[in-house]
């Protein structure tokens, strides 16, 4: 604790700032001052090696900051943040480049003390200005998911080269602290005579473990491991970020990526694929050792995956429409021969987490809703959300008649084997977009059963940077793939579902526009106890759910990894993470013993 003194006229006020290394949203980090290293690192792992890993789509710019372009996944391990986290623990924040963080009791701000020794890549100091320029770059050009982040953090100030102030719209909360310790700095000195609004594939400046060493863009990105990395000897850093140079190749067809790892080109692979997965590592590597499969239950909370409707389109305005066009999704069918049964069946916004709802309402969610309650689809207060199953045989008939019925009382009407408007006499029409060839492959069941119901179903797979913008430009009429979810929700939730994001491009993509939801987010943001924030979070998925957004797909509660049998690691993983390429280095054993 430091205790401050405010001299106004003749009184004098004492405040009381908290001073610390290591910070949680709510309670306190696992680990305490004076951690040598976190227990999932090893101080002596041995540097060095080279190893490839690959990523699908292709990238054409650096700067991901501003919403042009498509950037590399990778692009973060160049980049340090004032605080960084455990892979232990969801919400907790250790000091990087600040040494340490104050704020008073009522949270209105926070000071962040920045080390001496933290510098860039070129020797240049970490100075406060640079994060003002960074926090000034986001408000003004910003990705609106990103601007969405730092909707509580009014303003940043230099009060000196090592000394760094923010200032917050809320009072009594961690949420915007946390946010203000996660922000990277953007150098001045690098940045001042560049369009920081500009794609680019010039190398920024950074300071991370990492930094680019060359590029073919759009076609591959090798890092190299800094050796004289500033925070190499940090309790946090210790043990970490092992491997001298990685490098991402980049792939538009998944079948030639995994015959590249099959090869011994790509050295470790996160597989998706249940069928790949089951089918398709009969191989003799994995019989004689020299690839590794491995199935581990991850506890990583997992966002919403399924088929989003883009409401600024009018037929799927009623709600029917929405609930019918999910009622006719058979995944016990799609689980059964395309899933071989390795999927669990998505009925959650926060699935794999404490903040989605599970059964009935509980009395303290019901409490939270009342006051909403003739603004809410029948069943949010009383039942539990689950999605229509089958029996899995793909031959549904009761699905399909509750669906045909929905349709019916919304206006359209099968007729002559077309689903038509009753006002227009047109047949009612659907595209499910999608960038990812698994993804077609396993939704043409779903556009099978859509098309024997009458409706003029398609799937079109298009690449990454078009899936991207037109996402960003709702010109869809539903988009597969998934919503990231950032545990403990907050603020990003207004860019996700919140009206006054709906009509900013690559904001609310969906077009949701619901005066309930942007309360119960309200109510979110302003949380200030664990419980509050995770009932208020299970009472918002409830209304997600049964206004039916989106229509629920699966999610796998395991980490699927296969890799060539190079690697070392600790055997203690991190509790959310497989720990790759992090925590793993070369074991020179192994390797020269590896047959390829």
């Amino acid at each position: 604790m430091v205790i401050g003194f405010i001299f106004a006229g003749s009184a004098v006020a004492i405040e009381t700032v908290t001073k610390k290394w290591a910070i949680s949203e709510f309670g306190q980090p696992l680990y305490a001052a004076g951690i040598d290293h976190f227990p999932y690192a090893n101080p002596d792992a041995p540097k060095g090696g080279e190893i490839v890993l690959s990523d699908f789509g292709s990238f054409d710019t650096l700067n991901f900051y501003v919403q042009k372009g498509e950037w590399p996944g990778s692009i973060g391990m160049v980049y340090d943040d004032l605080m960084t986290g455990s892979g232990d623990e969801i919400d907790g924040l250790y000091g990087l480049i600040a040494e340490s963080v104050e704020y008073p009791d009522d949270k209105s701000w926070a000071i962040f003390n920045l080390r001496d020794e933290a510098v860039y890549h070129d020797g240049e100091p970490i100075v406060a200005e640079d994060f003002v320029f960074a926090l000034d770059t986001i408000k003004e050009h910003g990705r609106p998911f990103i601007k969405s982040f730092y909707d509580d953090v009014v303003g940043a100030q230099a009060l000196s080269d090592k000394k760094l102030k923010f200032n917050f719209a809320t009072t009594d909360s961690m949420k915007p602290i946390t946010i203000a310790a996660g922000m990277s700095p953007l150098p001045v000195h690098f940045w001042k005579d560049k369009d920081v609004t500009a794609s680019t594939l010039e190398p920024p400046l950074s300071s991370g473990p990492y930094r680019i060493k060359e590029l073919d863009p759009g076609r591959s990105i090798t890092y190299e491991r800094v050796e004289d990395y500033w925070g190499k000897d940090l309790p946090i850093k210790r043990g970490l970020n092992n491997i001298d140079e990685i490098r991402y190749e980049y792939y538009r067809d998944l079948t030639v990526e995994f015959e590249a790892f099959k090869a011994g080109e790509i050295d470790f692979r996160s597989e998706s694929s249940a069928k790949r997965w089951v089918t398709e590592y009969n191989i003799k590597e994995v019989d004689t050792g020299d690839v590794v499969k491995e199935e581990i239950p991850s506890k990583r909370p997992r966002g919403m995956g399924g088929y989003f409707f883009n409401l600024k389109k009018s037929k799927f305005q009623d709600v029917r429409v929405r609930e019918a066009i999910m009622t006719l999704y058979d995944f016990e069918a799609i689980q059964r021969t395309l899933l071989y049964g390795q999927y669990k069946r998505i009925n959650s916004y926060f699935p794999n987490s404490d903040y989605g709802a599970v059964g009935e309402p509980a009395d303290a969610e019901i409490a939270i809703l009342e006051p909403f309650k003739e603004q809410l689809p029948e069943g949010t207060l009383t039942k539990a959300f689950v999605p229509p199953s089958t029996d899995g045989s793909g031959r549904d008939r009761k699905n399909k008649r509750k669906a045909l019925s929905l349709f019916k009382q919304a206006g359209w009407e099968l007729k002559s084997g077309k689903l038509v408007s009753n006002e227009t006499g047109k047949q009612f029409q659907l595209e499910l977009m999608t960038a990812f060839p698994e993804s077609q492959r396993l939704a043409l069941p779903y556009v099978e059963v859509l098309k024997k119901s009458g409706i003029d179903a398609t799937i079109r797979l298009v690449d990454t940077s078009q899936w991207r913008v037109r996402i960003h430009d709702s010109d869809f009429d539903l988009w597969v793939g998934g919503l990231n979810f950032f545990p403990p929700p907050g603020t990003e939730l207004r860019s996700f579902f919140g009206s006054e994001s709906a009509d900013i491009r690559g904001g609310n993509s969906g077009g949701i526009k619901n005066p309930v939801v942007d309360e119960l987010i309200e109510q979110i943001v302003v949380a200030r106890d664990l419980e509050t924030l995770q009932t208020t979070t299970r009472a918002l998925d409830r209304v997600l759910l049964w206004n039916h957004y989106a229509v629920p797909s699966y999610f796998n509660n395991e980490a699927w990894i296969a890799y060539w049998n190079r690697f070392g690691f600790p055997e203690r993983k991190p509790v959310y993470s497989v720990g790759f390429p992090t925590a793993w280095w070369i074991d020179s054993e192994k390797d020269s013993n590896l047959r390829r």
